[in-house]
């Protein structure tokens, strides 16, 4: 590990933890000046965040573009304001009429390139503000539909309410977003109940160092450092 160099560091971000809290913990970890990820991850979801330090923060963008995939858990019947469990439900929904095959039919609604609206309470800008601290004063939020491409959209199990699934997506898409719609073509509602990003183009949550384990790396370096 060259340190005044830099490095990618691939972490698995726990749950609760913003994404920067683990790029402020590298950045006291490893005493490097330079340190960014390279896509955000929402508290509430876990699984892979790629943090570069020292000259490879020039590659966070280059990372930022590649394709994602992501598991994750939604629940039908209700909606909440962030699209997630950030927030109380806000509203419920009939669930009686839908089918396993309306489910996995519905899939293909939101498989290649969509136009997708971020969820007011996200850290997308208006006018110079995040989007969730507007929400949060109870103004209106309005956020224009982008375009994003979702390759893979596939169910993995169902278990009424709850729907397991597996996305493979752009830069830029939110799954809060893709739950919150597709309980809406079912003709009811659904939030987010649990995501964990699985790979960044080549790099993968397998690869990936938990907190703990980062911490003792960076300790034994230190003591490796140290002359008797």
């Amino acid at each position: 590990m060259e340190e005044k160099k830099g490095e990618i560091i691939l972490v698995n971000k726990p749950y609760r933890w913003t994404s920067f809290d683990v790029v402020s913990k590298i950045r006291n970890l490893s005493k490097m000046k330079k340190v960014g990820h390279s896509g955000t991850l929402d508290p509430l979801a876990t699984g892979l965040l790629v943090i570069c330090t020292g000259m490879y923060t020039k590659t966070i963008d280059t990372i930022q573009g590649k394709e994602k995939e992501y598991f994750g858990s939604l629940v039908l019947g209700a909606t909440t304001p962030s699209y997630d469990l950030e927030t109380e439900v806000d509203n419920r929904y009939p669930t009686e009429h839908i089918t396993e095959k309306m489910i996995l039919d519905n899939c293909s609604l939101f498989t290649g390139r969509i136009q997708q609206v971020a969820p007011a309470h996200s850290a997308k800008k208006i006018n110079g503000k995040r989007a969730y601290e507007l929400a949060r004063e109870g103004l209106e939020v309005i956020i224009q539909p982008r375009e994003v491409e979702i390759t893979v959209f596939e169910i993995i199990k169902i278990e009424m309410p709850r729907v397991d699934f597996r996305v493979v997506c752009s830069k830029g898409t939110y799954i809060r977003s893709l739950a919150f719609d597709f309980g809406k073509s079912l003709g009811s509602g659904a939030y987010l109940s649990a995501l964990l990003r699985s790979r960044i183009g080549e790099f993968k949550i397998e690869d990936a160092h938990t907190i703990d384990q980062l911490i003792d790396r960076y300790k034994g370096a230190a003591n490796s450092e140290v002359t008797p």
